[in-house]
């Protein structure tokens, strides 16, 4: 069977966690700041009130990040709940994500340059650490094109993302498009020691 060949990022998928142990799709529904949109496979940090925000730049240094969203719930305007991939920023209320906060949790993730751009890496990337790539949602997928950044590959270890594998199967003659992803030591807020995670 062939494998589909990747073109485009797609967001963060958690596919199991970094302890061996299948990915069981448990995540925490956390209040989505008013007035942001938040999209499935986006990563999300909390800020303060309690309240989560999508990050807007992926390639910073030192992020503090909460997890991932891998959908919404929201009321529209005609007073309905709504399951949906991703929550606009206006028209509707009650807004709230399911977040994947385990900071075991493993993703897989498409390779990029810094402008969104599919460019594969070799397996010597393993092991190192990796900014993202923000990316935009999409309001007919409900998905972001975040990705991570493969020119970043290094020991800083100010960048959000350890790399623990890549994708074989989607691998192409220049190398491997996707990667498998965490979030990097006390970069993930359920982790920080100090309390001034929240900004």
């Amino acid at each position: 069977m062939a494998y589909p060949t990747v073109t485009a990022p797609y967001g963060f998928k958690p596919i199991n966690r970094f302890d061996g142990i299948p990915y069981a799709g448990a995540t925490m529904l956390m209040p989505v700041t008013s007035g942001q949109a938040v999209f499935n496979g986006q990563v999300v940090k909390q800020v303060a009130g309690g309240t989560i925000s999508p990050i807007a730049d992926l390639t910073a240094e030192s992020l503090y990040a909460v997890g991932v969203c891998t959908g919404v719930q929201y009321t529209n305007a005609q007073g309905q709940t709504v399951q949906a991939q991703y929550a606009p920023a206006s028209g509707v209320t009650n807004v709230l994500a399911y977040v994947v906060v385990d900071p075991n949790a493993n993703f897989k993730v498409a390779v990029t340059n810094s402008g969104g751009t599919i460019t594969p890496v070799a397996a010597t990337v393993v092991g190192s650490n990796m900014l993202g790539v923000t990316g935009t949602g999409n309001t007919t997928s409900g998905d972001i094109t975040s990705s991570v950044y493969g020119g970043s590959a290094g020991v800083t270890d100010t960048h959000l993302f350890r790399v623990i594998a890549v994708v074989p199967e989607t691998a192409n003659a220049s190398g491997y498009t996707e990667v498998i992803v965490k979030f990097n030591g006390t970069w993930h807020q359920m982790l920080s020691t100090t309390g001034t995670a929240l900004a």
